[in-house]
């Protein structure tokens, strides 16, 4: 398995259509640049599609997800460019749940 030690996700929308180097540009926009085992994400515009660029210590993974009812909780653009999340806050993003709800050890609270 790809070992993951932190968790990046980028606000600005993405073209899905784009692949691992486009995908490596805009981390490098966006972040300044890739750390080994590091997942960066990134969604389309309505948020119900999903890539995860991940840095495996070698070379680069690209993983695609597709929701086909409802879409992703994600940021907007315009409250910052990246935020940190925690393995629990992604395990819940990549299941479509609301993973801002997520704490420390996995606890669900109400906001």
């Amino acid at each position: 398995m790809i070992r993951v030690d932190a968790v990046w996700l980028a606000t600005e929308p993405l073209d899905m259509r784009a692949g691992i180097d486009s995908a490596l540009a805009r981390v490098v926009k966006v972040f300044g640049g890739t750390h080994p085992h590091t997942a960066y994400l990134f969604a389309n515009r309505r948020a119900n599609r999903m890539k995860v660029l991940v840095h495996d210590g070698i070379g680069f993974w690209l993983a695609a997800r597709r929701l086909h009812l409802g879409h992703f909780v994600w940021p907007t653009p315009d409250a910052q460019t990246q935020v940190n999340l925690s393995r629990p806050q992604l395990d819940a993003l990549v299941l479509g749940l609301p993973w801002s709800r997520i704490g420390e050890g996995g606890i669900i609270t109400v906001v």
